[in-house]
């Protein structure tokens, strides 16, 4: 598992269309609220003929909120850029010149095994030393990690692959849309995206590959309005947890305070978790009831949800 706490840290990334021109002001105002990431996108939510002109945009919105962020006071959320290809990362840092200092890094839609060596050789180049650290978070959603009887080995071979910039990899990200699309499936908001077994099946196989390496975060709810959408959210983050998640894609400011929450850990265990972690690694036994004697510690298989605890515990808080 990752041993810091900036993995743990991307939260609810909110996304947004790159050519929004409203997203400026947005920011500067926090309409958003705060607590959470933003995710600026080239991919899906921009029409083929509109790329250039998106481009365009994203620049003039990221340099206006870096001018601005330099002499007011209001929540910069970490920016990522979702690019349709490797090229644009080093095209649009260029182009942003020193406001690039406000980028933290660059999402990688639909990788698989055409495109992955492209992209690491980008990772690489656009982290050279003199630059600061640019983050990628890749999305496992391409129609190649379908079908069961390859599965396994396409997203082995790519974990292979992507030890060489792992360091850079805040998240990995799983397109529930993506491949929900591929069957037409379209939960409704009382469904949980768990309970469509061939999506469950891809989710499962992703968080065996990397989930012992790597954070991983949840699919995408796409509910914002109406009734029952929030207990459809909560129940579907329950089960995000549940399943090794952490984190969620959200396409609405109303969904922040709830990815938030989900992820924000109880006193209890908070409690167990330090406890666990001070164990003394001489002591005679490594198993003893709970602090408030409602469970089992045992240090040598509870550490590493200990740590993990005590970084989302520093992210999200306590409830």
């Amino acid at each position: 598992m990752k041993n810091a706490a900036v993995y743990y840290s991307t939260g609810p990334l909110l996304y947004c269309p790159a050519n929004r021109v409203s997203v400026v002001d947005s920011i500067m105002k926090e309409r958003f609220g705060t607590g959470y990431s933003l995710a600026l996108c080239l991919e899906d939510t921009i029409g083929d003929c509109h790329v250039a002109q998106a481009e365009d945009i994203l620049i003039r919105s990221l340099k206006q909120i870096w001018k601005a962020h330099k002499i007011l006071t209001f929540f910069l959320p970490e920016i990522f850029i979702r690019v349709r290809k490797a090229s644009q990362m080093s095209n649009l840092l260029e182009r942003l010149g020193s406001a690039q200092a406000i980028v933290s890094g660059f999402i990688i839609p639909k990788l698989d095994l055409h495109n992955i060596d492209e992209y690491i050789q980008m990772v690489l180049q656009i982290n050279n030393p003199e630059n600061k650290t640019f983050y990628v978070m890749p999305i496992m959603e391409s129609a190649s990690i379908v079908m069961p009887d390859r599965r396994a080995g396409v997203l082995y071979e790519m974990k292979e692959r992507l030890q060489e910039i792992e360091k850079y990899i805040l998240n990995i990200r799983v397109g529930g849309n993506d491949l929900c699309h591929l069957f037409g499936f379209r939960r409704r908001c009382n469904e949980s995206i768990h309970r469509i077994l061939p999506i469950a099946n891809i989710f499962a196989d992703i968080i065996t590959v990397f989930g012992m390496d790597y954070v991983i975060s949840g699919p995408v709810w796409e509910y914002y309005g109406g009734s029952g959408w929030q207990e459809g959210l909560m129940q579907e983050l329950t089960e995000d947890r549940l399943c090794g998640f952490v984190g969620k894609t959200a396409i609405h400011p109303n969904q922040i305070p709830f990815i938030r929450q989900a992820y924000a850990v109880t006193q209890e265990d908070l409690e167990d978790a330090r406890n666990i972690l001070g164990w003394e690694t001489d002591a005679s036994s490594f198993v003893s009831g709970s602090i408030r004697k409602k469970r089992m510690n045992e240090y040598k298989t509870h550490t590493n949800w200990a740590r993990k605890i005590i970084y989302l515990s520093e992210i999200y808080g306590t409830l």
